[in-house]
């Protein structure tokens, strides 16, 4: 489940549902995952590496973002009202950037040296100069701004204004707004497809992937993405052409063809999907859950193929990987009553605990599914 549908995008009701269904969801997931930490990190093709202590106290985390040339890992903690900036060389700290009134999606622009955060607590993007780490703007960003997605060629934002149910659209050098895009219901994650120079985000109301022309800021097609509900979360793998999305409300995940405009591809999750990343050069997929199941997929050979899923820890439900060491990032909110980011590196596919596949988990990505 997204950040902005668990507080308050989903409506009283749907937050009172989840408050009272997610302590009764953990503690039967630890339940039934005995295991050791090492055990069910194995079953992930994972090993730990270390738990870096954050500020902030106990309380969510939300997205992160990585700058691969600074080397460096910004975090969203929501509950603290700050944005965490860790070295990813050195696992040390470097800064936390404080007074982001509720901070969710994130994503820093190393070519412009800036990086963008939707401040929920005052419907703005918020942005920080990569040099000095310091606010330099607030940008009117729709009624509940979340996830954010950057066209490098003309240097505009696309927000998802969730609650909103419109996309914003930012011109970046300006800093202001330029745009609202109606999509037609509440607004999941938003992400830049660089082959056909489109954006793309899901409408989580009615499970539908939208298309958006970034030049002339409209809607060019919707496609619906049946069996998803709640379609959320999504990554786009550009080479392939493939966009992996999930559904929130029914812990399921579909593979669209974006050429082709259909799903080919269908499968489970673990309980209310949220984050996801994905390493290009391994080609593992992580799927983080607001359960706590974090799942592994493997996206290769036209087809992907779930390659583990294990109780992780409780609330992790957000992850990076850093393509370059291989290690996989998890902000955890309460270990031993403190948070903390836990570090994980990957290990060769063939060290990793093998699983047997149930029916339909694995499907040639040639061979469509139907939608």
């Amino acid at each position: 489940m997204s950040a902005g549908r668990y507080h308050s995008g989903c409506g009283v009701p749907g937050l009172v549902r989840a408050a009272a269904f997610l302590p009764l969801l953990l503690s039967s997931q630890l339940n039934a995952h005995p295991a050791s930490f090492a055990e069910r990190a194995a079953e992930l093709g994972l090993e730990h590496v270390e738990d870096v202590p954050l500020s902030g106290g106990v309380s969510r985390f939300d997205y992160q973002s990585i700058d691969e040339g600074r080397r460096r890992l910004y975090i969203s903690h929501l509950g603290a009202d700050l944005v965490t900036v860790v070295d990813m060389d050195s696992g040390k700290v470097v800064a936390d950037i404080r007074d982001i009134p509720r901070p969710h999606g994130i994503l820093a622009v190393p070519g412009l040296g800036r990086v963008y955060v939707s401040a929920t607590g005052r419907d703005q993007l918020y942005v920080i100069d990569e040099n000095s780490l310091k606010v330099t703007a607030k940008i009117p960003a729709g009624r509940y701004p979340d996830g954010i997605a950057f066209v490098p060629e003309l240097k505009r934002l696309f927000v998802s204004d969730e609650t909103g149910g419109t996309v914003a659209v930012i011109d970046a050098p300006g800093e202001k707004l330029l745009k609202k895009i109606a999509i037609g219901g509440e607004v999941g994650n938003t992400h830049y497809d660089p082959v056909s120079g489109l954006v793309y985000s899901t409408n989580q109301t009615n499970d539908v992937l939208v298309a958006i022309d970034p030049r002339k800021m409209k809607v060019l097609g919707r496609y619906k993405l049946s069996g998803c509900a709640g379609a959320h979360g999504f990554y786009i793998d550009a080479p392939s052409r493939y966009a992996f999305v999930t559904g929130e409300d029914n812990a399921s995940y579909v593979v669209f063809d974006l050429e082709k405009k259909e799903i080919i591809a269908r499968g489970r999750t673990g309980a209310s999907p949220d984050v996801l990343a994905f390493d290009g050069g391994s080609r593992r997929l992580y799927v983080a859950s607001e359960s706590g199941v974090a799942s592994l997929f493997i996206l290769q050979s036209g087809k992907v193929r779930k390659a583990g899923e294990a109780f992780f820890a409780p609330h992790a439900h957000t992850v990076s990987v850093d393509r370059e060491t291989r290690r996989v990032f998890f902000p955890l909110e309460n270990v031993d009553g403190r948070p903390v980011l836990r570090i994980m590196k990957e290990v060769r596919r063939d060290d990793a605990r093998p699983r047997k596949e149930k029916p339909g988990e694995s499907r040639a990505l040639s061979s469509p599914a139907g939608n």
